[in-house]
């Protein structure tokens, strides 16, 4: 577990990926932000759970996951980010790092990398394009490609077994991850921007076609449902949701869970 880990760890990792740092001191280390995420999560899995976690970055949702006693299927295509992970997670048997992309078909992927802003890296050029030049993406520049292994949630599912919670945020790729999969699951959530609201859209069309699914939605960080238990809304709401969101608002994650 994360909080076995001391501030030495975090620190030498740090000097070794300067363009991590940041992320690493965001996303470790506020036992409010945790507690947030762990309440968030806590309503989808439980000990002895199994979960997804498609874009890990470096590895915050992991480490909520593994407090709420689940096992954890992590996905992170970026060198740096899966060396991370493996730093914090060593020892771990509870976490296995597949370092791949998550995609609509097996094979291989082209990322567009930020070097400075790794968070944000994406396999989607649409994406790119989109941030470039809007408001509150200024200074954002995808500076080189690297090419990457590919995988899909079909095939993950086929190999490590059903999970009981998948999250995916890949930074405008998450309808094309929902593409590869042709089964409902109990419970997911995906990110959306709103600069690029149409993904949402697809990703809530598609998983409509998997299964009978009620949404809710946490803008930001905030970990924070908008519309709270026995209160979710269908598809066609959720996308009405977004599509009136302002611009400023900028991202969320949408909830997704079967109707019983």
């Amino acid at each position: 577990m994360v909080e076995a880990f001391s501030q030495e760890l975090f620190e030498r990792l740090k000097v070794r990926f300067p363009n991590l740092g940041r992320s690493i001191d965001v996303y470790y280390g506020d036992r409010s932000r945790d507690a947030a995420m762990d309440a968030l999560n806590g309503r989808f899995i439980g000990p002895g759970a199994l979960a997804f976690d498609i874009g890990s970055h470096v590895g915050d949702r992991i480490g909520s996951f593994r407090r709420l006693g689940a096992k954890v299927i992590a996905l992170e295509p970026q060198p740096d980010c899966a060396a991370v992970i493996r730093e914090i997670y060593s020892g771990d048997d509870g976490v296995v790092l597949e370092e791949a992309a998550c995609g609509g078909e097996p094979g291989r992927l082209k990322l567009h990398v930020n070097s400075a802003n790794p968070t944000v890296t994406s396999a989607s050029r649409n994406f790119v394009e989109a941030a470039e030049g809007a408001q509150g993406w200024e200074g954002q520049s995808w500076d080189r490609e690297i090419e990457v292994a590919s995988l899909t949630l079909d095939q993950l599912i086929a190999k490590h077994g059903v999970p009981d919670f998948v999250k995916i945020d890949v930074e405008g790729f998450e309808d094309t991850v929902l593409s590869g999969l042709s089964r409902p699951l109990l419970a997911l959530s995906f990110e959306f921007t709103t600069i690029e609201r149409e993904v949402a859209c697809r990703c809530l069309e598609r998983l409509s076609k998997l299964g009978p699914y009620a949404f809710d939605v946490a803008l930001g960080e905030s970990h924070e449902l908008r519309f709270g238990e026995g209160h979710e809304i269908d598809a066609a709401g959720m996308a009405r949701y977004v599509c009136e969101l302002p611009h400023e608002a900028n991202s969320g994650d949408i909830y997704a869970a079967l109707r019983a």
